[in-house]
């Protein structure tokens, strides 16, 4: 496949990324769909491409030297000995992650770019709907083939939904987190509340919050709200809080508008903030999320719903951004709890949020059963490991985390407890300002209007986002 096209103009980059909102490019009459998907299946020898947004010495340095020290190396023996002549170029990106998508964009709806490319969740979806990706069982061409993969048995379902669109695999994920409730076990301790706390409900959080209030000089609940925490509003707040109702952002191909789940929601962040269980201003700081942070670490703030990278960046004692010393013993960490007990998506007692992304196979591809083996080559138990370089992340596959997460109690939590109920953003265009418009109705009401008023502006804000009152779901 042709390199990544270098584009110079933000015009030109303004009219992929139209092209891909309005999917324009890519259309149902491109033609990948009729492709051969056996084509040089018995090559011997065989060229592939690999795109990331990630360059030695740059942007996530670290994956892209796995990929071309290691991967890349190691699969190309794996095929020799098979009596394949594999060459895989890398095709590394330093964009920002709408520059990398723009570019991405447009190479794909003239049927090139790399033979495998990764790409963000949220971007799945989109892809998929533009027709810029297939399902992997229509790009490999045999059912069987993609779903015996042993693969998919250590990726839970709800991982796997990362890299799928409409109940359909696109792609396989990578890495992911999970949202779990923090809370300072000092702090409890003086509040006269349990060391191993578990929250069932919304209502016993708020209580939780009511007794540490009566610690001087602490904020007792910290969950994101406002514009100027941007994405971490929806990621660490509204959409784990949302899920907790039971309603998602977007069902059976409608948005969320104004309905009883959306105020049950908006009046949960009211009772916090409207309350002083919670500190409103830290909501409209430029820096607000890195001094909640810093609080907390200071033993300022009692709860905060934060994703595992505030366990294994923020507070880790040697290197966070915030060290706490004694994070091991000080800080507790609780599953995120329905607003009541089977009140979640699913029925569930207790929900999250997780992001991540996936690697996908483009459908223009002339070699899609090579491709294929190199998808599940670098998605192997062996090659994930390799992908860690020793560190403790959370991986998508079972069997990995459960070697690797051994000596992390709260990573373990995550990788066990968290991602088997975990929930992802919906990969559509539209998702970005639904976004924007959830974090205004917070706003809103930290800021002390009514949920009424909060909830009403909000809708508005969706029926123009989405295209049209009949594409959100209201009262």
């Amino acid at each position: 496949m042709r390199s990544l096209s270098r584009l110079t103009t933000a015009g030109v980059l303004g009219a992929a990324a139209l092209a891909l909102l309005t999917g324009c490019l890519g259309s149902s009459d491109s033609g990948t769909g009729d492709q051969d998907a056996n084509r040089n299946a018995d090559a011997k020898k065989v060229e592939l491409t690999f795109g990331s947004n990630s360059v030695k010495g740059g942007k996530s340095s670290a994956g892209a030297t796995f990929v071309e020290d290691v991967l890349i190396p190691k699969f190309v023996a794996d095929q020799k000995g098979k009596g394949v002549d594999v060459t895989v170029k890398f095709q590394g990106d330093g964009s920002d992650d709408e520059v990398y998508k723009q570019k991405l964009s447009l190479d794909l709806s003239n049927k090139s770019g790399p033979d495998l490319f990764q790409i963000d969740g949220i971007w799945v979806g989109e892809f998929a709907q533009a027709n810029y990706i297939k399902p992997l069982t229509d790009t490999v061409g045999d059912a069987a083939r993609v779903d015996d993969w042993d693969g998919w048995k250590q990726i839970p379902e709800s991982v796997q939904a990362l890299g799928s669109y409409n109940g359909k695999r696109y792609g396989v994920p990578g890495g992911t987190d999970g949202r779990v409730l923090y809370f300072n076990k000092k702090l409890f301790q003086q509040a006269g509340l349990p060391a191993d706390w578990q929250p069932k409900s919304w209502d016993d959080i708020i209580s939780a919050g009511q007794a540490l209030k009566k610690i001087a000089g602490v904020t007792p609940i910290q969950i994101n709200a406002g514009t100027a925490m941007g994405e971490a509003t929806t990621m660490q707040g509204v959409l784990p809080l949302l899920v907790g109702t039971g309603a998602t952002v977007n069902s059976d191909g409608k948005w969320l508008g104004d309905t009883p789940k959306l105020r049950q929601m908006l009046d949960f962040y009211r009772k916090i903030y409207s309350t002083g269980l919670g500190d409103p201003v830290l909501q409209r700081e430029a820096k607000g999320r890195d001094k909640s942070f810093a609080e907390f670490a200071a033993n300022k703030i009692g709860i905060l719903l934060e994703g595992d990278y505030f366990w294994r960046s923020v507070v880790e004692p040697k290197a966070g951004v915030a060290k706490m010393a004694d994070r091991d013993t000080a800080v507790g960490y609780a599953l995120i709890p329905a607003a009541l007990p089977g009140a979640g998506v699913r029925g569930q007692d207790f929900v999250s949020m997780s992001g991540g992304g996936a690697t996908v196979i483009n459908p223009n591809t002339k070699f899609p059963q090579q491709a294929w083996e190199f998808l599940q080559f670098m998605n192997s138990a062996d090659m994930v490991k390799a992908s860690l370089d020793g560190a403790a992340k959370i991986t998508q596959r079972s069997d990995v985390n459960s070697e690797v997460l051994a000596g992390d109690p709260m990573l373990s939590f995550v990788a066990e407890k968290v991602l088997p109920l975990t929930q992802y953003r919906p990969g559509l265009a539209e998702y970005p300002k639904i976004s924007a418009a959830l974090q205004q109705a917070t706003a809103d009401v930290v800021g002390g209007k009514s949920t009424d008023a909060a909830a009403k502006a909000y809708q508005k804000a969706v029926e123009a986002a989405a295209g049209g009152k009949d594409k959100v779901a209201g009262n």
